[in-house]
């Protein structure tokens, strides 16, 4: 699908990761641009990098948002995210450096996915469901509300069943070997799967005394 990319010159990490995720880019300098170059199929959502001027790009959000009824997803630096808390000209928003697994499930969440994500693999464990190509939960065919890391640590659990997993071994495996958060960040993120997993379906996560968790 044809995604509209505003600068022209967007950053060369940002380009490969939206081609990462199956979206053609096509960079437009304006509103016009977005309106008078509409593709037959339609555009993607759009993409916004305050790179250079934060309130021209939150403008063009905007203006995209509104004239062009397109959602946009403003990509910037975590250095300016207080800047943007009471803004509405995003629909989401990511921050640099980009992980390309992140920018395609917030891309699949405000539009249409590439057809050939959406044939992606839906992970199963009895009533809940994974789909993996836009990260939506499903449990008993109701959506669940999960945030990315939430996702993440139920996706390891379910692909892993069975077997103990110490905190430290989840820590690498689903937050990666450079995160410095300590052992906790586990537990606080397991207490929340299993609130939002609910009464019946907390005990699916089971707790292992002095060593960690085990899912199933």
């Amino acid at each position: 699908m044809l995604l509209p990319i505003y600068p022209p010159d967007p950053s060369p990490a940002l380009l490969d990761a939206v081609v990462a995720a199956g979206y053609q880019p096509v960079p437009v300098d304006d509103i016009d641009d977005v309106i008078n170059r509409v593709p037959d199929g339609g555009w993607a959502p759009a993409v916004v990098e305050a790179r250079h001027d934060l309130g021209a790009a939150l403008a063009l959000a905007g203006k995209i948002q509104d004239e062009a009824q397109l959602p946009v997803l403003l990509v910037l630096d975590r250095t300016l995210t207080a800047d943007i808390a009471a803004e509405t000209a995003m629909s989401d928003f990511i921050l640099s450096p980009i992980d390309r697994s992140e920018l395609r499930v917030r891309l699949g969440r405000l539009g249409s996915v590439p057809e050939e994500i959406e044939s992606a693999e839906v992970l199963t464990f009895r009533d809940l469901e994974l789909n993996l190509a836009t990260y939506q939960a499903t449990i008993a065919g109701t959506p669940s509300d999960l945030t990315f890391m939430e996702y993440e640590l139920l996706r390891f659990f379910v692909e892993n069943p069975g077997r103990v997993w110490s905190r430290d071994q989840l820590l690498a495996k689903v937050w990666g070997y450079d995160y410095f958060g300590g052992s906790r960040t586990v537990d606080v993120h397991v207490r929340r799967l299993r609130a939002k997993l609910g009464e019946e379906r907390s005990s699916w996560i089971t707790t292992v005394r002095s060593v960690g968790y085990r899912f199933g």
